[in-house]
């Protein structure tokens, strides 16, 4: 191919990628967030993007906790993803997550779980982390290898799984074989630049939203403790880690700062930072072809980690 051919090629695969991303912003900008959690939620459920037809879906109890199963046509049988939707971890569920869950699960060649962990305000810290650990317990019980299981979270949902990770590690429990944190919110406090800096250009979350969320999760426990905030704790021996998150966040500093605090620990970190993106863009993976990328990469990673 020539290449005027492939300058050609390059400009039109731009101006694809910025139509699609004006579709996102648009889609966005269409669905206010409502200020009352129970209008959130249901909008949270509806905006969840479609799960494949080809998609195996089951729900039972997993440790107590309510859980659902998906598996794609092809997967490994020895092989998981335990996959923790964000939300500010007070809205999200099946519903809301299950497409983009399926979606790890294809390009991770493997089974996803998706544990409905409890949500504040009705149930606060440490009720969700409880149930992760719970349902994680459970699937070592049933045989599953701790080395073959990844944790794949987004926003509250990557730090929901920081935090089951510390606390597994502190009771002396075997840990994963990977971890993959999406737009990371692990700093209830909030502080990072990026809430000053990119408030502007993130269609999505704002500072006073995040320490209402984090208020009502935290109550009894300071957000800056290291149990709800894992920037704040102690990283060494955790299992290889991908981070990505998009460059319009106001959670780019979270990201940065967790990626920086877990390779000072000696952790093996693998840092993305997507431009352009926003808040968990993997969500409009039907929308967007970064977020199919961004995908194949948590895929790629899973994969390479776990096999």
């Amino acid at each position: 191919m020539s290449t005027s051919s492939l300058s050609t090629r390059q400009s039109q695969d731009d101006e694809t990628a910025r139509l699609e991303l004006e579709a996102v912003l648009a889609d966005i900008d269409a669905n206010p967030w409502p200020t009352d959690i129970g209008e959130a939620r249901i909008l949270s459920d509806k905006m969840g993007p479609p799960m494949a037809a080809d998609i195996r879906a089951e729900q039972y109890l997993l440790g107590g906790v309510p859980a659902q199963t998906l598996t794609p046509p092809e997967s490994d049988a020895d092989r998981l993803v335990l996959f923790l939707h964000g939300g500010g971890y007070t809205y999200g569920s099946y519903l809301s997550h299950q497409g983009m869950a399926a979606e790890v699960a294809r390009a991770a060649r493997c089974k996803c779980v998706q544990p409905n962990y409890r949500l504040s305000p009705e149930n606060p810290y440490p009720a969700g982390v409880e149930d992760v650990r719970a349902a994680y317990e459970a699937l070592l019980a049933e045989g599953w290898a701790p080395k073959k299981i990844a944790f794949v979270g987004d926003s509250a949902g990557a730090g929901m799984a920081m935090s089951a990770l510390l606390a597994l590690k502190e009771a002396g429990r075997p840990l994963p074989g990977a971890a993959v944190c999406i737009s990371p919110w692990v700093d209830l406090e909030s502080n990072g630049e990026s809430f000053r800096t990119h408030q502007s250009i993130d269609p999505m979350i704002d500072r006073e939203l995040c320490l209402r969320l984090a208020k009502d999760y935290c109550r009894d426990i300071e957000p800056s403790s290291p149990r709800v905030s894992a920037i704040h704790g102690d990283l060494a021996g955790l299992p290889p880690m991908l981070v990505q998150v998009g460059e319009r966040e106001v959670l780019l500093s979270d990201a940065e700062t967790l990626a920086d605090r877990a390779r000072a620990a000696s952790v093996d970190v693998m840092f993305e930072k997507w431009p352009q993106m926003v808040h968990v863009w993997h969500l409009y993976f039907h929308m967007l072809g970064k977020g199919r990328e961004a995908i194949a990469r948590v895929g790629a990673f899973v994969k390479e980690k776990t096999s």
